[in-house]
Order: structure tokens, then sequence, then C-alpha cells
């Protein structure tokens, strides 16, 4: 229990620190615009470069990998999709957030700090590889949704446009690409530069932690949402069962890379759930509530993980599939 609690304390305690600190400074949430735009353009980008550049070109390729970990997170944005719709009473723009709340992980924030931290740097190629995927399937299906939703004011076209400038701006997607290029020709950069990124990357996951704690508590709760519990199940329980399951019945792709999986499943709903509720005008309450709820929930569900993990209590795959 001690190595557990000195793998979960750092996580949650930075959080928990942020979350204080927000409620008892009551600063203004513009005071943190800066905090983000480094933490999202500058140190974990620099995270991600460092670690994939790092790592052996071949294993960048494993789309049987990529393939499984989307699907288990497609599956689990339709059923909270189909969730969103029974409550919302067949409102497709509410139910689109209500799909990522329980299909969206915090994989940026949280994501490659703790997988790292649990399994090593193996689980960087599998870290980076989910977030990539996964972030292209969030960045397709709400603004798709959210225009079948609508009143039809964008057509497919520019709807489309939107989807694919999303995904190839985003600041985690373009330092993956260059990393991978990097990975290829075998390129270092040079000593300044690198002393440089190491600085960014050893801020990211402290800065994003700590923004995060702050960003919740900023947050009103919305309690009359008679959804939540559902949502909440499907994202902490459902999505890493699941991704357990489909990514071990794939094929056995070693244990960190499995692991990874699971743990970046097991994560709660991201700040983007509200980002995106917020640009949409609709569920935005609710979406802050299930990031509070969700983060809250995930100190128990989450240090659970982890007690399994490092005990070699949970076989990194699932029974029915091998060892």
């Amino acid at each position: 229990m001690q190595q557990v609690l000195s793998l979960a304390l750092p996580f949650f305690g930075l959080i928990f620190l942020g979350f204080i600190c927000g409620k008892l400074a009551r600063y203004p949430e513009a005071g943190l615009q800066w905090m983000n735009f480094f933490i999202v353009y500058i140190a974990l980008p620099s995270l991600f470069f460092i670690l994939v550049s790092s790592a052996p070109f071949e294993q960048l390729g494993n789309w049987r990998f990529a393939l499984a970990t989307s699907l288990s997170t497609g599956s689990i944005l339709l059923l909270s999709f189909a969730v969103g719709m029974f409550f919302s009473k067949g409102n497709i723009r509410s139910a689109a957030i209500q799909a990522i709340v329980g299909g969206y992980a915090n994989i940026g924030y949280m994501g490659p700090g703790l997988t790292l931290a649990v399994l090593g740097p193996k689980a960087v190629i599998p870290t980076a590889l989910i977030f990539l995927f996964d972030t292209i399937l969030h960045f397709t299906t709400v603004p798709f949704l959210m225009a079948i939703g609508g009143k039809g004011d964008q057509s497919f076209a520019s709807t489309a446009g939107y989807v694919v400038k999303r995904v190839l701006s985003h600041p985690f997607n373009l330092a993956t690409a260059a990393a991978i290029v990097a990975a290829y020709f075998e390129y270092h950069p040079p000593q300044a530069v690198d002393t440089m990124l190491v600085f960014l990357k050893n801020a990211a996951a402290p800065c994003a932690l700590f923004t995060l704690g702050v960003t919740v508590a900023l947050r009103p709760f919305h309690a009359n949402a008679p959804e939540l519990p559902f949502l909440m199940g499907i994202k902490l329980v459902i999505h890493p069962i699941a991704a357990w399951i489909i990514v071990s019945a794939m094929g056995d792709f070693g244990r960190e890379w499995t692991l990874a999986a699971v743990l970046m499943a097991a994560l709660p709903p991201a700040l983007n759930v509200f980002v995106l509720a917020n640009q949409y005008q609709v569920y935005i309450e609710r979406a802050s509530s299930a990031i509070l709820a969700g983060t809250v929930l995930s100190v128990f569900t989450v240090t659970w993980l982890l007690y399994l993990i490092s005990q070699d209590q949970l076989p990194y795959r699932f029974p029915a599939f091998g060892p």
C-alpha cells in the first residue's frame, strides 16, 4: 500500500492542492489562461516530443493496438451517447456532450505522467498512440453530432473542414508528428535545446495537475443530474474494463502496452468536456459537475487500479484471451 500511495498521492495531491488554492484565493478564472497556454502549447508537447522521439521507430506503427484502443473508446462513446439520448429525451446536442463525459478521459493532463510513473518508459508509445487516436475520434464525433442535432447552419463540407483543422492543428498531435519524424531520422536536438525541453517536460505534469484542481474548484456543481451516476460508472468502471477486454482480444501487446490502455481509460472526464460544452452552449453546468464528480471518484477507482497493478493482482491480458 505504501508503494500505491507513493504513486497516487503526488498526482491527486497536486489536484487537491490546486482545488484548495482555487477555493481560497478566488482569483478570476481568466488568470489561468496563460497557465493553460503553457501546458497545452509548450510543456505537454515537449513531453510528447522527448518521449516519442527517443523511442524505437518501428514501435510507432502499431496500427492493431491503435485500432483496439479506438474500438474500446468508440464503444464507450456509443454507450454514453445512448444514455444521454435517454436522459435528454432525444436531444442530440446534449447527448453528444454526455457521450464525451463517459468516453473522453483526461489523457492529456493526467495520462502521460501517470502511465510513465506506474509502467516506466516502455509506456510512452502506447500513451502517445492512445492520445493521438482518441483525440481524432473525439474531435470528429462531437462536431458531426452537433451538426446533425443543430439547425443546419453548417454544411457537411464546413464541418469536415473544421474537424480536419482541429485534428491537424492540435499541439499534442503536432508534437507527436514531429517526434515521429525525429525518431525516423534518429535526430537529436542540440544540447541547449535538449536541456530546455527536459525542463519543460518536467514541468508538464505538476502544472497540469495543479491547474486541473484550480479549474475544478472554480466550476459550479449541479446536483440535479440523474444521468451523472450512470455516466460516472461508464467512465470510471466500464471504460477500463472494455479497454482491457478489447485490447487483450486484439493480441498480446505486452504488459506495459495493455495496462497503459487500461490506465488511460480509467482516468476521469477531461477538462475539454467543459470546453466543448461551453463552445456549443449546451450541457454547460452539468459538464462541470461531471468533471468534479469524476475527478473526486477517480481518487478511489484509480488508486484501487494502481494497487492491483503494483501487486500484480491484475493479469495484463483478460483471462479469456491468454495469460
